[in-house]
Order: C-alpha cells, then sequence, then structure tokens
C-alpha cells in the first residue's frame, strides 16, 4: 500500500504541477492573483470534452488545440484588465476581487450554457492496459496525462531559462520597474506570460476528466485550492518551484487518501496553513531579514 501511494502520488504531482503552473507564471511576472485559473481549467475539460464526442478528437490534439485558442483568448483577457489593475495603489488584493468576480461570471455562463451535469471521458482513450511503476499497477491515462505534464514543464523551463523572451520575462519578474527603465516592452511580455498561463491552465483541463475523474462548472474553487496549495509550497513567484510543490501535494494526498482517507479533502488546506505558519517564503523562497 505504501508503494503503491508514492506511485500514484507521483504520478499526480506531476499533474497538480501542471494545474499550479500556470497560476504561479502569472503571479511571478505580474503579482496578481488569478482567482479565475480554476474556472480556465474547467473551459478546457468542457473543451476536451465537447472535442471528443462532437468531432471524435484525440484529447492530445485537443490540448494542442486548447493550447492555442486559450492562449489566444488569454492575450485580450490581458490587455482589457490588467495594465488599469497594475495602476491600483494595491494591485494584488484588487485582483483578488476583479478575478474572483471573473471566476463567478465564468462558472454561471458554464452552468447556463451547459448544465451542472458532471462530464467525463472513457480512461480507455488514452490507453487500455495498466503501467507498472515502483512494481504498482496504475491506469494509463494517469501516467499519459503526468508524461504531458511533464512536457508542458520542461517547455516553461526552455521558455523561462533557452530564449531572450524568457530572459525578458525573468528580468520583468525581478523588478517591473527597473525591466521598464532599462526599455523593455512589459505589457507585451507580460501579456505573453499571462496568455501562456492561462493556457497552461486549459492544458491541464484536458486531462482533468481521466486524472480527476469528471469536471463540472463548480469544480474551479477545488482546483483553485489545490493550485494555490502546490504554489505556495513550491514557492509562490517560483514557476519551476511548482514541481516540488506538486510531487509532495500528489504524494501527501495518495498517502492521505490510503490511510487518513477522511482527511484527504482537508489536505490542501492544511498544507496551506501549515507551510504558512513554518517557513511562509516557501520551500525554495530565500528568507528576507525585516528592518
Amino acid at each position: 500500500m505504501l508503494f503503491g501511494a508514492i506511485a500514484a502520488g507521483l504520478v499526480f504531482g506531476l499533474y497538480f504541477t501542471l494545474v499550479g503552473l500556470g497560476l504561479n507564471l502569472i503571479f511571478g511576472v505580474m503579482r496578481i492573483v488569478n482567482l479565475a485559473h480554476g474556472d480556465f481549467l474547467m473551459l478546457g475539460g468542457f473543451a476536451a470534452y465537447f472535442l471528443f464526442y462532437l468531432l471524435g478528437l484525440h484529447p492530445l490534439v485537443a490540448a494542442v488545440a486548447v493550447l492555442v485558442v486559450f492562449f489566444l483568448v488569454g492575450l485580450p483577457i490581458y490587455y482589457i484588465i490588467v495594465p488599469r489593475l497594475l495602476l491600483a495603489r494595491d494591485s494584488e488584493m484588487l485582483s483578488v476581487i476583479l478575478f474572483f468576480g471573473l471566476s463567478q461570471v465564468i462558472e454561471a455562463l458554464t452552468a447556463i450554457v451547459f448544465g451542472t451535469t458532471e462530464r467525463s471521458i472513457p480512461g480507455r482513450v488514452l490507453g487500455t492496459g495498466p503501467v507498472i511503476i515502483l512494481g504498482q499497477r496504475l491506469p494509463s491515462a494517469w501516467v499519459f496525462g503526468a508524461a504531458v505534464s511533464s512536457v508542458a514543464v520542461a517547455m516553461v523551463y526552455l521558455y523561462l531559462y533557452r530564449t531572450r523572451l524568457g530572459m525578458l520575462t525573468r528580468a520583468v519578474m525581478v523588478s517591473r520597474d527597473e525591466a521598464l527603465a532599462t526599455g523593455i516592452d512589459v505589457h507585451r511580455v507580460s501579456a505573453i506570460a499571462f496568455g501562456i498561463g492561462i493556457a497552461l491552465a486549459g492544458i491541464a483541463g484536458v486531462f482533468a476528466p481521466f486524472m480527476l475523474g469528471s469536471v463540472t462548472p463548480s469544480i474551479g474553487v477545488q482546483i483553485n485550492v489545490a493550485a494555490f496549495a502546490v504554489i505556495v509550497v513550491g514557492t509562490l513567484g517560483n514557476p519551476l518551484g511548482t514541481v516540488l510543490g506538486g510531487v509532495i501535494y500528489g504524494v501527501s494526498l495518495m498517502l492521505m487518501q490510503t490511510y487518513l482517507s477522511s482527511w484527504a479533502e482537508l489536505l490542501p488546506n492544511l498544507l496551506l496553513i501549515g507551510v504558512l505558519l513554518i517557513r511562509p517564503e516557501g520551500l525554495l523562497g530565500r528568507k528576507t531579514r525585516r528592518a
């Protein structure tokens, strides 16, 4: 049971890395809290469902389509909302209120248009036979989702550390004002990062029916809590620290479900409270001295 929980936890940890990655990237670049993150993930799940049942598209093809569409959707959302938001005295707090409102609008419209019925896709679409990891048999759909998540993390790494745009993005993450003073087109860099963050949420949504069982219009809140637990553990504002947070969250979740199943739903809240009390800067964050 222990090895089974660890193997499943590693697989789910990679998936939850993808769940939190876009949220952490947006916060790291713009210092805004996107509370609509879980709702964009939910929309990605609905997109995969309808593309599969209406057009017969494989989820991997749907993921590519969602990547492009959600990125293009993210660009105008950025230019409509974020520049004005960043002019506020307390943009972080205002972003919580604004994106919470956007979250409620997305959830309500989705429920009105598609209803509140759970939507799922058969796991056999991503393979029928189990995969052996650490001597444990895991559904191939889980491993497929984890593999896609790993590819997405690798692409974000290449974007941040192997491209000129990534170098500019990291400069904005360090200091937005200094980046602006050096002539960097801060809004262009931020808009691309925002689009990538929304696209990552959409891709995570494509595989949500396989990893989470189903998607509903109201799943956004649950996803947000899990995503915040992941990025706070791995260090808020450090996109690649999300990998550590995701693995810790995934393994902890599977261990809780195996040995203390009645407490499993409290895990995200327990992780958030524990890390904020013991190490508020996150496991990879640096402590700062207060004057």
